[in-house]
């Protein structure tokens, strides 16, 4: 790969950045749940209120790349280092685009859902693009890549289980943290995970070629 077809596709994986946050921060608030990986972040922001959504998904992130080291060990490669400052900068990008929602007002059930599902199609935006770059994974990713390979079982198959277990992870903390109640983990985030893939193909067969990468 030539150094200008690097900084292509790097920049192109910081952009998808950018979205994928954005489509985190639309889809929260909604307040009718996030992501599976984000949701247990997300159950922690809304019980420490002094630590931002955005931080809490960089410390999640860097437990799932010290994860990645302790699963591969010596197969764990140096550039997968760059998951941190790509993890800091997701997290960045996710309070700003908080901040920049803020400012609406969300009355009604009916724009709960349809914050839900804009945030969906920004975020599976993102992560298309994140594909398209080809360069790094995302922590998520990466950590279910690990599992992937250490055992030898279908990566898709590996991804469902851990999304499934992200979602059940937040329930009982959220089940712990209010008092037997469930908050920040509800429908929202059982649409996203419906319906993310979905988009992501959509994008990808739509931007693959126009992207000339």
């Amino acid at each position: 790969m030539s150094k200008k077809e690097t900084i292509k596709r790097y920049t192109l994986f910081i952009i998808s950045l950018f979205f994928s946050a954005l489509g985190v921060a639309v889809t929260k608030h909604g307040a009718l749940g996030v992501s599976p990986i984000s949701s247990v972040a997300n159950v922690f922001s809304i019980k420490f209120t002094n630590i931002s959504l955005g931080m809490w998904l960089i410390l999640w992130n860097c437990i799932l790349i010290a994860g990645q080291i302790m699963i591969l060990q010596k197969d764990f490669k140096i550039i997968q280092l760059l998951q941190i400052p790509l993890s800091f900068l997701f997290g960045y990008f996710t309070d700003f685009g908080m901040w920049c929602v803020s400012f609406i007002t969300v009355n009604s059930y009916i724009a709960q859902i349809l914050f839900v599902l804009i945030g969906v199609m920004i975020l599976g935006f993102g992560v298309a693009l994140s594909v398209i770059a080809n360069v790094i994974m995302n922590s998520g990713e990466a950590f279910v890549k690990a599992i992937s390979d250490k055992s030898g079982k279908n990566f898709g198959n590996i991804k469902i289980g851990f999304d499934v277990c992200n979602v059940i992870l937040s329930l009982i903390l959220s089940l712990l943290l209010f008092n037997g109640a469930i908050i920040g983990t509800r429908e929202g985030t059982i649409i996203t995970a419906i319906l993310t893939g979905i988009v992501v193909k959509f994008f990808i067969k739509l931007l693959n070629s126009r992207l000339c990468i």
